[in-house]
């Protein structure tokens, strides 16, 4: 039995997700943010951008868009990446908030003593626990269950078709741009200035 195409419905709602998450995001707590990373890039500090799978994935983004404005910055695991120490700036995501490799790698941070900045769902889980300073971003990650009500509300029977963490990568990364735009303001930086210090070789 055939049925029509849901995509762009599915867009809609997830979309919809976005626009909820950017009304509860804490100002303070991005304001913060902002401020961490434009003292680490007025002290030339180091910044370590920490996640794994479609996170990491949107952390390495992250970290490219920070490196075309200018910040010293490197992402966890590439071989290139150098010791972070006192002072530096490791940003740590994970929507559950306990994916043991960033755990691990935030607690390793401390023992520097490196800030970590949490990026995570779960403002109670153990990588906020750890952390100096904590985004909380919303959003439906792998741990979740049929009780999310927020969810459940929003996209209504839909849960399936946005699977274990896809709200939160989605809404992580919208995020994270959001915050590159904001960036560039202060900066006064223009597209041409980012431009720049894009790829040559590629």
């Amino acid at each position: 039995m055939s049925r029509s195409c849901f995509v762009k419905q599915f867009m809609r709602e997830m979309a919809q997700y976005v626009l909820y998450a950017s009304q509860i995001v804490n100002d303070d707590e991005v304001e913060k943010l902002i401020q961490i990373l434009l003292e680490a890039m007025q002290g030339n500090k180091k910044i370590l951008v920490v996640g794994a799978g479609r996170s990491g994935l949107a952390g390495r983004a992250f970290a490219m868009r920070l490196m075309h404005l200018g910040f010293n910055v490197y992402v966890f695991g590439d071989i290139i990446t150098p010791a972070v120490g006192e002072g530096d700036i490791v940003i740590a995501i994970s929507g559950s908030g306990a994916t043991k490799i960033i755990v691990t790698a935030a607690t390793a941070a401390k023992e520097v003593r490196a800030k970590v900045v949490a990026i995570t769902s779960h403002r109670d889980s153990p990588l906020a626990k750890l952390a100096d300073h904590v985004i909380c971003i919303p959003g439906r990650t792998k741990l979740a269950t049929e009780s999310d009500y927020t969810v459940r509300q929003i996209l209504g029977e839909h849960e399936p078709l946005a699977p274990l963490g896809t709200l939160f990568e989605v809404t992580l990364n919208i995020f994270l741009d959001s915050l590159i735009a904001e960036l560039m303001y202060r900066l006064g930086k223009t597209e041409q200035d980012l431009k720049k210090r894009h790829a040559t070789i590629e």
